[in-house]
Parts: structure tokens; C-alpha cells; sequence
């Protein structure tokens, strides 16, 4: 067996939860190295808001985080909050906006953010080795022992921050799971979150036709309901709503989507009605949806070349009613390829909510989204990394 070499912390996985953990522990002294399998840093980082990196959103609360322990996040959110995020952005001269909803994003590159966390690292003296592949982990008297493709070492302290499954294409893989059955930490089920909806048959046919079109929708799922973009595709649907609705969409489950969302379609066509009866229904829906939409809900509701004069009351409900209560089923999800995130993880029922440290294994952490912790769309997950990583790194 090759000779260990020491150090004091090893951080798996160079992703944002990763880097912002090592930066922690090496601040407070401690010789940290920083491990990962692919060739560069922070690849999610750079790839994240369009390349522009949604890296916290000011409405941050645990409500929104989907866990089997929903609270589990607080202690960690409240002693690192956006705002001590935002603190160091600025320090670092990054400029940012904010968009809808709390969302804040760089005005530049994404990059800015990675180049942050890499000067942060190198200040502190964290030793990153990226390409290289972890063989085995195992506890030893003192701490861990760790065998790799680059030699092998022996740390008091190992984090987890290896990601989900999500994107596979990056590098995403399964690792920290093992890891957590490995040293006997429950796992709730993962499956892919803030993902595009795939439907098949005549309903798929129809989205099709509409595939590019976007509307502004309400979109409810079991207990989420999210009022943003939605976007037909050739897949199914996808959009803001849509991402968010998928986190609480399970399979065989429904949609129920208003995609006039704000408007009153019933009130608008009687009101139309009373100063244009000659005008064809689609010509009515088309001032409240796009013209191709308005004409698949028409001869949907077998209203092909009728007139609002041709309606009564209670065909305009009809009508408006399928505007505002579409129910519509998926097949399925275009699954981890695309997914931004992966929900379930390791248990919080396995982990200290203040440290991220596991509860059985003194010594071993697990954080960012490795862990049954996953935020809406929005910068929430990073702000979770963040967060995360910070608690753990102050201990560690």
C-alpha cells in the first residue's frame, strides 16, 4: 500500500458547495485538499443563469426546499445568509443584478464567480488536484484513510460535496450516495428535479404544433404552485413553471395548469361578446393567447369557425374553464440528462443540521446537493451550497 500522506481535511468535489468548504476550512488554519474527477472547477457554476449565474436570491427561506425535513436547512441558511454571500461578491468588485423574484445574477460571466472561489482557495492554501479519481475511504484510528488515482492520504476530516446525479454529461455520478451507504447513512430515493415534462400520444401531438410558444402560466402539482413562464417543446412542456411544478410531480401524477394566468377568460369573451358577436372565438382568445394556442382551445371544445354571438353563457365557462383548469398528465421527465438538480440524498435524519456532520461517523460531512436538500429554481441551490458548505467548513 502506498505511503499515506497527511492532511487535515479532504473536500470531494470541486463544485460550488465544495470550493466554498475548502475556502472555510482553510481559513481557520487547516490544511485542506480539494479532490475531484474532472478537468476543471465549478462546471455547474459556469453553465448556471444562462452563463451568468443566479448565485443566491434574496427571498431565501426554508419553505422553499423540498426535504423529507424541510427545516433541517434553517440553522445553516440563518448563519449564512444571501447577504453574507452578496458581501463577498462585492468584495470581489463582481457587478450584479437583480431580476424577477429575488433571483441575482452577475452582470458579467458566470466564470467571475469560479474566479472568485479559485483566488479565495489559493489565498487560503487549499491544495485543488482536479482529474483525479477516488479508489476507497475508510475510517482508521485518527480519521480516514483515502486511496486515489493521485496517491493516498490520511485526513481527520473528509466532506462529501460530490453532487447529484443531474447532467451526467458534466461529470455527475452517484459517488457520494455510495459513500453515505458505505458508512451505513440512509439515503431518501433521488430523482430529477426542476426538469422539463414529456407527454406522448395525441396530447404530445398537439404540444408539438405549438412547440416555441410561450405563455405565462399557473402550474400546480400536488402541493407546488408556481405562476411563471411555460414553454411548449417538441418533448412536452417546459419553462420556469413547469421546472418548479416538476420537483412535486410524481409518476402517473397530474398537472393543472391556468394558462391564462391573471386573466378572467370568461369575463373577457362575455365582455367581447356584448360589443362584437360576429367575432370568431379564436379571434376573441387570440387578444388573451397566442393566435396557434387560441386555435387548438377552439376546436378543442368542437368550436371550429363558431362566433361569441354563437356561445351562451355557459359555453363561454366551458371554454374558459379549459383555459384556466388544462389537466393534462406526463409521461415522464427527459430525466437526469437535463435535470438542474437531483432530489433526495442522504438523510437529514443522518446529519447534524448545524455542522452537516453525520451523526454515527465523527469526522465525516456531507453537504450541498449530495444531501436531501434541494431549492426551487432561482438560486436557491446555490445559496444551499454556499450555506452548507460554510457550516461545515467552520468545523471541519
Amino acid at each position: 500500500m502506498a505511503k499515506l500522506l497527511q492532511t487535515d481535511v479532504v473536500v470531494l468535489g470541486a463544485g460550488a458547495a465544495g470550493m466554498f468548504c475548502a475556502i472555510e476550512a482553510a481559513r481557520r488554519g487547516r490544511r485542506v485538499l480539494l479532490l475531484d474527477h474532472a478537468a476543471a472547477p465549478g462546471e455547474k457554476i459556469r453553465i448556471s443563469g444562462g452563463g451568468r449565474c443566479n448565485f443566491t436570491n434574496l427571498s431565501t427561506a426554508p419553505e422553499r426546499f423540498l426535504s423529507e425535513n424541510p427545516r433541517f436547512a434553517l440553522s445553516a441558511l440563518r448563519r449564512f445568509t444571501p447577504a453574507n454571500f452578496i458581501a463577498r461578491v462585492d468584495a470581489a468588485g463582481i457587478a450584479w443584478h437583480e431580476k424577477t423574484l429575488g433571483q441575482l445574477f452577475c452582470d458579467g460571466s458566470a466564470r467571475q464567480i469560479i474566479d472568485m472561489l479559485l483566488r479565495d482557495m489559493a489565498a487560503a492554501g487549499v491544495d485543488l488536484r482536479l482529474g483525479v479519481t477516488l479508489d476507497s475511504l475508510t475510517r482508521t484510528a485518527t480519521g480516514f484513510a483515502l486511496q486515489t488515482s493521485a496517491g493516498a492520504w490520511d485526513a481527520a476530516s473528509v466532506v462529501v460535496a460530490t453532487g447529484g446525479k443531474s447532467i451526467p454529461k458534466m461529470g455527475a455520478s452517484g459517488l457520494g450516495y455510495r459513500l453515505a451507504e458505505q458508512f451505513g447513512l440512509p439515503l431518501v430515493e433521488t430523482r430529477p428535479g426542476l426538469v422539463p415534462l414529456t407527454f406522448g400520444g395525441a396530447l404530445l401531438d398537439r404540444m408539438r404544433d405549438l412547440a416555441g410558444i410561450s405563455v405565462t402560466a399557473q402550474v400546480t402539482a400536488g402541493a407546488g404552485s408556481f405562476a411563471e413562464g411555460l414553454l411548449f417543446t417538441h418533448r412536452g412542456l417546459s419553462g420556469p413553471s413547469i421546472l418548479q411544478a416538476s420537483s412535486y410531480w410524481r409518476e402517473g401524477g397530474s398537472l393543472t395548469i391556468d394558462l391564462a394566468q391573471g386573466r378572467d377568460v370568461a369575463a373577457a369573451l362575455k365582455a367581447q361578446r356584448q360589443s362584437g358577436g360576429k367575432m370568431a372565438v379564436r379571434t376573441a382568445l387570440a387578444r388573451l393567447l397566442p393566435e396557434q394556442l387560441a386555435r387548438q382551445l377552439e376546436a378543442g371544445q368542437g368550436l371550429t369557425d363558431s362566433h361569441l354571438a354563437d356561445l351562451s353563457n355557459a359555453s363561454i365557462d366551458r371554454l374558459a374553464n379549459g383555459v384556466h383548469r388544462w389537466q393534462v398528465v406526463p409521461t415522464g421527465s427527459e430525466g437526469y440528462r437535463t435535470a438542474e438538480v437531483t432530489l433526495g440524498g442522504v438523510a437529514t435524519l443522518g446529519l447534524d443540521a448545524r455542522t452537516l456532520q453525520a451523526r454515527a461517523v465523527p469526522g465525516l460531512f456531507f453537504i450541498g446537493e449530495v444531501v436531501d436538500v434541494t431549492g426551487w429554481l432561482g438560486g436557491y441551490n446555490f445559496q444551499w451550497a454556499w450555506s452548507s458548505g460554510w457550516a461545515a467548513g467552520q468545523v471541519a
